[in-house]
């Protein structure tokens, strides 16, 4: 597997994976999966920032081609947060628990890392979302809160999972 970042030639894969966990899953509370351009612009907003935007490229093998995205954003625009950022991560789901989300997201760490952030948060849809939240765990993040009912989707409350690890010198001290 090959962690790299993502290009215009990477956005049909990217779509159909993402469009997958919109249909089928609660990790994210999108409920009607966007299109190709839409993804298009949503790519280059995280790249024209400077921050990582990533797929995960399997090179042989009957699951050959790209087979999950990672990217980081600052957690909200406002400038007080320039210092922390958020990952979204997606796998494609014949290959999930397969250690390519967790390769997705060391990869992540570093980039936001090399780029100032010091902390990283995921915000994780649905608290029975066990693989996102083990992923997290078993890289050194710890819960941080519990949005009990946050989201309404395939008619159910949906809660939102705070974590969070620091990163760099996360708050040892405060940058220049």
């Amino acid at each position: 597997m090959i962690i790299r970042d993502a290009g215009p030639d990477d956005l049909p894969a990217i779509t159909d994976i993402y469009a997958h966990h919109v249909l089928h899953g609660a990790g994210t509370f999108e409920e009607v999966p966007p299109d190709a351009a839409e993804m298009a612009h949503r790519l280059a907003q995280v790249q024209e920032r400077g921050w990582a935007w990533l797929v995960a490229e399997a090179e042989e093998g009957e699951g050959k081609g790209i087979i999950g995205f990672a990217y980081y954003a600052q957690l909200r625009d406002r400038s007080a947060f320039r210092h922390a950022a958020e990952d979204s991560i997606y796998v494609r789901n014949d290959v999930r628990g397969q250690g390519v989300g967790k390769a997705l997201v060391k990869a992540l760490l570093d980039r936001a890392t090399e780029a100032g952030f010091r902390q990283m948060f995921a915000l994780i849809g649905d608290s029975d979302n066990v693989g996102s939240i083990g992923l997290h765990v078993s890289l050194g993040f710890r819960q941080a809160g519990v949005m009990k009912a946050a989201g309404l989707k395939f008619g159910r409350w949906v809660d939102l999972v705070f974590m969070q690890r620091g990163i760099g010198m996360a708050d040892r001290d405060v940058p220049g």
